[in-house]
């Protein structure tokens, strides 16, 4: 099996899931920042990550995503929202939207601690963004417990 992992990280949250995710993969794998990431064509299993900005994946995974073509993907996030919230929910719905054709084999996502300069920016502007309530929670995610739930979800999606 061929693997490709793609990722974008501002805090080094996201880097973290995709380094565990290239952990567990059998056979040829390769792993690359998104601005220096290869076509995903030509590869068995592409595994994309990124951070949200509003509500979506950041602007440079959101043009990889529109790449992805036929190819089967594994999507992977962080952010400040919580687990199961709506936010976190459509930012994964939009990022699946963009891979238009992709087989959609698996996805991902976890709290990312927030930068603590970003958050009180954030927390400073006049309408607030949904997510700012659960970014306490946040802290010290991903922690091990993410990333073992991760290599399970990985390891499933690979064997399906």
């Amino acid at each position: 099996m061929k693997s490709l992992v793609v990722y974008s990280s501002q805090s080094g949250n996201t880097k973290k899931l995709a380094e565990t995710i290239n952990e567990v993969l059998p056979g040829e794998k390769e792993i690359y920042p998104v601005d220096e990431a290869p076509d995903p064509g030509g590869y068995d299993f592409v595994a994309v990550g990124f951070w949200l900005k509003p509500g979506k994946p950041d602007p440079k995974s959101s043009e990889y995503l529109k790449k992805a073509g036929k190819t089967k993907l594994f999507l992977f996030a962080t952010h400040g929202a919580a687990v199961n919230s709506d936010h976190a929910k459509k930012a994964m719905e939009a990022a699946k939207s963009l891979a238009e054709g992709a087989d959609i084999i698996g996805t991902f996502d976890c709290q990312g601690e927030v930068n603590p300069v970003l958050l009180e920016k954030v927390k400073a502007r006049p309408d607030p963004p949904e997510w700012i309530g659960d970014a306490e929670t946040a802290k010290g995610h991903p922690d091990e417990r993410d990333l073992n739930a991760l290599k399970e979800k990985v390891k499933q999606a690979i064997s399906s």
